[in-house]
């Protein structure tokens, strides 16, 4: 790379296989296609690493990762639900009721992501889940940044409504 943060290509791809693996699995909710997505994102990566200086090259994997989605999709000319991911948790569990609880909990706010639009949705995943900057995710995105922060207030907000209105059901 020219300027910017001189990194190999492997050293890159250990940084960011996993995020951008869980992130290609929750656009695809498949396995083998979210795998093969994440080989081509490497390749454009490696034919195209060393003639650009990088400064921010996760947001630059998450944006070729997200167009290589969208030509994914429109090659097979098929709508794919786009979130059901199950983001890799970290903390560490005392006890396995608890991590099954908290995955549970993962799973039901994944699944309520979905009632979200598009936009609001990949706001959230972007900033909350992969824990990208604003401009970063508006980047990927292609918005402006208070575009971003506007799908982002609305979709937390509409999120919390959804989950109050579930856990209100649970109750009943």
């Amino acid at each position: 790379m020219k300027g910017g943060v001189c990194l190999e290509l492997e050293d890159v791809y250990e940084l960011y296989m996993n995020d951008l693996y869980r992130y290609l699995l929750s656009l695809s909710q498949d396995h083998y296609v979210a795998e093969d997505l994440l080989q081509e994102v490497f390749y454009k990566a490696f034919i195209i690493i060393d003639d650009y200086e990088f400064s921010h090259i996760k947001a630059w994997l998450f944006k070729v990762a997200y167009h290589t989605f969208i030509d994914y999709q429109r090659k097979n000319k098929r709508l794919v639900l786009k979130d059901n991911m199950e983001k890799h948790l970290q903390a560490d569990y005392t006890t396995p009721e608890i991590n099954i609880i908290e995955k549970e909990a993962l799973t039901s706010l994944l699944t309520d992501l979905n009632y979200l639009k598009e936009n609001e949705k990949q706001a959230i995943l972007l900033s909350d889940f992969h824990e990208l900057s604003y401009q970063e995710a508006a980047d990927i995105l292609e918005v402006k940044l208070n575009t971003f922060k506007s799908h982002l207030m609305r979709g937390r907000k509409k999120l919390v409504k959804i989950i109050k209105e579930r856990v209100k059901q649970d109750d009943q």
